[in-house]
């Protein structure tokens, strides 16, 4: 479920991520006094306006809440005052003259088989080296996997990191661990989410970040990874134990649908611009009576943030028309791949554009239904999947992003991170961890695997780290989730000795242990 736009178990008033804090009551507590009855949500989009079902008592009587609340009951995405600062000072839709720093954060859930792509062993024997051959590249001395002949084009632009480790073979706390830089704190017996997880890279920088553009800092597409049939998202992916106020912001749904829009960001049809002026003057005048200020604190500081902040984006984003792919042409469509991970990097280069600090891009496709092998997790016909299934959209897409972002003189100031949680067992047909692995399919293997970096500063056309002779251990600059994490925050010139309180253990926790990635 979308965290942004459920509801909270434990109150159905409150939506996911708002619970326990009474900031929804708290800050319309100058409104009036909120009878009970369920709020509605939309669960397409992440700012949805709220339509509850019963009165507002005010010291002038009955307004109607339905259409009072739908235009001031915004409180779906979690922000800060920083970012809330830099739209106040924004006078109109943005317009980024020299490029921000930005990260795109490419999530390929189930584990990228790092021997069969990036990685090769052709003098290994056949059950290690499999199928596929490797092939140059346009960087002399470097080879990859021969079904990304469009990857091995643009490896000028690349950085192979080869020495991806850590210790955890189950998806949920291995997803955990690469989300958010820390290794999982307790027994791996669950892949759903959890209160106590770590928070996410994109939370931390959610609320953390430098002032961009108008958009959050932190987006996520186009879902929260999850596994068929289980009614959480996998873990590692929230505000967890920093608080689920910070939770990014999820643009949901299928991208590559031509009907596909952003919910929430217009006015409902019987709300004009002017009304909707006149409506937030009338909060402001009610606001400057008093009443909230003697009820402050920090949830409802934050949830009056997120209130200002949905607000700049319903006036300015749509205007913008950042969120809307049909301003790109056919052209360019096509040739991201009219996929739905190929049409989420797309609208990724356009946050980036819009000045957003990190883009989460959680790979998506059709076969979410396969219980034994879904996305990349190939323990079964792990070669038939790679090539017909996989491998084609994904070098298509990324390759035209990197060549995109490359073009349009933002490579430079935007790192591009792909990696799974975890690689594939060097051996075919090993099993480490999931029984259901056949002989034709690699099992789970966290001990060595190969992250794909680009731009950032980084330097084109090199490798960093090395396995062993099988793929199966690091040889050579071992890096861990934790030094991926700084070296984000390094780059998104966020200082990972910054604390937050950890609501879990009560104590204030680093952003990240971990060492920037030393680039040769």
């Amino acid at each position: 479920m979308n965290p942004l736009c459920g509801r909270d178990r434990n109150n159905p008033t409150l939506p996911e991520g708002l619970h326990n804090t009474g900031q929804t009551r708290r800050s319309m507590s100058v409104l009036g006094r909120v009878r009970g009855g369920p709020f509605v949500f939309e669960m397409k989009g992440c700012i949805n306006f709220m339509e509850p079902r019963q009165t507002l008592e005010t010291a002038d009587g009955t307004f109607n809440r339905r259409r009072m609340l739908r235009a001031a009951g915004l409180l779906s995405v979690g922000v800060h005052d920083v970012w809330l600062d830099t739209l106040r000072a924004e006078s109109a839709a943005p317009k980024i003259s020299k490029p921000t720093r930005s990260c795109v954060f490419i999530f390929l859930f189930g584990g990228q088989s790092q021997v069969d792509w990036w990685d090769l062993k052709p003098d290994a024997p056949a059950e290690i080296r499999g199928t596929f051959a490797p092939i140059a590249t346009n960087v002399a001395g470097i080879q990859i996997g021969e079904h990304l002949p469009l990857l091995a084009r643009q490896m000028d632009k690349l950085c192979l990191v080869r020495s991806m480790t850590h210790r955890m073979p189950v998806h949920g706390p291995a997803c955990s661990e690469v989300y958010s830089g820390r290794p999982y704190f307790g027994a791996p017996t669950t892949d759903q989410a959890r209160p106590e997880d770590w928070p996410s890279i994109a939370a931390m920088v959610h609320r953390f970040g430098r002032p961009g553009g108008s958009l959050p800092h932190s987006i996520v597409l186009p879902w929260h990874t999850q596994f068929v049939g289980q009614d959480k998202r996998i873990a590692g992916q929230t505000g967890g134990r920093m608080g689920e106020e910070f939770n990014p912001f999820l643009i949901a749904g299928n991208l590559n649908d031509p009907k596909f829009r952003v919910q929430g960001l217009r006015l409902p049809v019987d709300m004009s611009s002017v009304r909707f002026s006149r409506r937030r003057e009338l909060r402001n005048r009610i606001d400057s009576l008093g009443f909230a200020e003697s009820r402050r604190t920090f949830q409802t500081q934050v949830a009056e943030s997120n209130f200002q902040a949905a607000v700049a984006l319903v006036e300015r984003t749509e205007a913008a028309g950042v969120l809307d792919l049909n301003r790109e042409t056919p052209e360019v469509r096509d040739r991201y791949g009219r996929t739905r991970f190929g049409q989420s990097l797309l609208m990724a280069r356009r946050l980036v554009e819009a000045g957003t600090s990190l883009i989460t891009v959680n790979w998506d496709d059709d076969h979410k239904d396969d219980k034994v092998s879904p996305h990349w997790d190939t323990h079964v016909d792990n070669f038939p999947k790679l090539k017909d299934r996989l491998c084609p959209p994904f070098d298509r897409a990324v390759a035209a992003f990197v060549e995109d972002l490359s073009r349009r003189g933002l490579l430079e100031s935007t790192l591009v991170v792909a990696l799974g949680e975890f690689g594939r067992t060097p051996r075919i047909g090993l099993v480490t961890q999931n029984g259901g692995t056949k002989k034709t399919g690699r099992d789970h293997w966290p001990h060595a695997y190969t992250a794909l970096v680009a731009g950032g500063g980084i330097r084109g056309g090199q490798v960093h780290g090395a396995t062993d002779a099988t793929g199966g251990h690091v040889a050579d600059n071992p890096v861990s989730p934790a030094d991926l994490a700084a070296t984000i925050f390094h780059h998104l010139g966020i200082d990972d000795r910054l604390e937050y309180d950890d609501q879990f253990l009560q104590i204030r926790q680093r952003l990240s242990n971990g060492r920037p990635i030393a680039w040769s």
